[in-house]
């Protein structure tokens, strides 16, 4: 994955920003009305997900390392580079619109999400930057297909570090819509939502995922 992959995945998360609020949205909503400050809790609640975002991130950079490790390795490399590539054009064309792709993506998160989701409730209500850190720690593991797909860059990322980082630009891009939520995200949203934005950033996405598929035949020729 190219550089260009940080600023893709950023860009996905500050403009899927409308998908996140409606997974998120309940959460940050009730972290309002803790005890503690507003602004600390909302802190602490994204600082938690968007950690396990990065280790995530990690998770995937390792397994994708290791398959590159396996007997075959040149055909693993390439998989993994289209299968990446591939996946920023479908959040492209989620930003235009135009795919569904992220609902069936988020079916395969459900059986974990069934294991991880009864954790939650030793801190909810979150009263606490206590509780809200945690909070945000179990629920960076909901299933999201905006995830899912970020997630596909991380795995061809060839290290646990990179993957991390990769999910950490995309994380850092989340939390515009989720710390504002409630307080300037009606302005926000309504900037992410003009037709003329999204067809622009879907497109650059686009672009990153096609500019990368183009670059395929001078990686096979480099392995």
């Amino acid at each position: 994955m190219p550089d260009s992959g940080f600023l893709a995945l950023f860009i996905v998360g500050l403009l899927g920003g409308a998908h996140c609020v409606g997974m998120c949205g309940g959460i940050v909503g009730a972290l309002s009305m803790g005890g503690a400050s507003r602004w600390s809790m909302h802190l602490a609640y994204n600082a938690g997900r968007v950690l396990s975002y990065a280790a995530a991130g990690a998770i995937a950079g390792a397994l994708g390392a290791a398959s590159l490790g396996l007997e075959g390795q040149v055909p693993a490399r390439l998989i993994l580079y289209v299968f990446a590539n591939l996946m920023l054009i479908a959040l492209g064309f989620y930003l235009l619109g135009l795919t569904r792709v992220l609902a069936i993506t988020e079916r395969a998160g459900q059986s974990l999400w069934r294991r991880v989701q009864p954790l939650t409730r030793r801190f909810l209500p979150a009263h606490t930057v206590r509780q809200a850190f945690p909070l945000g720690l179990l629920w960076g593991w909901l299933p999201c297909g905006l995830v899912y797909s970020a997630l596909a860059s991380a795995l061809s990322a060839g290290s646990a570090g990179r993957g991390a980082a990769l999910m950490l630009a995309f994380g850092l891009g989340t939390l515009p819509n989720l710390l504002l939520a409630g307080i300037l995200l009606a302005r926000l949203n309504e900037f992410v939502r003009r037709p003329l934005v999204r067809m622009l950033s879907g497109l650059m996405i686009l672009g990153f995922g096609v500019y990368g598929l183009l670059g395929l035949p001078g990686l096979m020729e480099s392995l």
